[in-house]
């Protein structure tokens, strides 16, 4: 039996290889395959959501009798989760921090065609200061001086 399920794994991962095995079948036997393996995979899905129910059953009793034994109730465990839940201030109070973000100084003013240009020196410079900065001239030529 278990080089059949080898066979099977093989025909599973390669389209080559499941042609290959199917070669001298006609299209009708192919479909009968089909429909074969179809309803193994119902019959396994079947199998394996009644393990899964069955295992998250023998866990909720494992939990109930940890509460008994405990002496606690569902009540408990929801006054424990009210309690060390969040609170939407602490959300809230994140969303105003980012609101109260202030805006940067300007540390360079250039002047080009009658419009003035400021830049805070902070991040990508703006285009106006790139071809002024890369026609030779200096940052410190623009800077704003207090």
């Amino acid at each position: 039996m278990a080089t059949g399920n080898a066979v099977l794994a093989g025909l599973a991962k390669s389209k080559v290889k499941a042609r290959a095995a199917l070669k001298g079948m006609s299209s009708s036997e192919i479909e009968k395959l089909i429909s074969n393996l179809s309803a193994v995979l119902e019959t396994e899905i079947k199998k394996e959501q009644a393990r899964a129910e069955a295992a998250k059953n023998a866990k909720i009793a494992k939990i109930r009798a940890l509460m008994e034994e405990s002496g606690l109730d569902a009540a408990d465990l929801q006054d424990t989760a009210k309690r060390r839940g969040r609170k939407k201030t602490a959300v809230k109070s994140k969303a105003k921090a980012a609101a109260k973000k202030r805006k940067v100084a300007p540390k360079y003013r250039l002047v080009v065609d009658g419009k003035e240009h400021l830049w805070s020196g902070r991040g990508r410079a703006p285009t106006v200061f790139k071809e002024y900065l890369d026609a030779g001239n200096s940052k410190e030529s623009c800077a704003i001086r207090k």
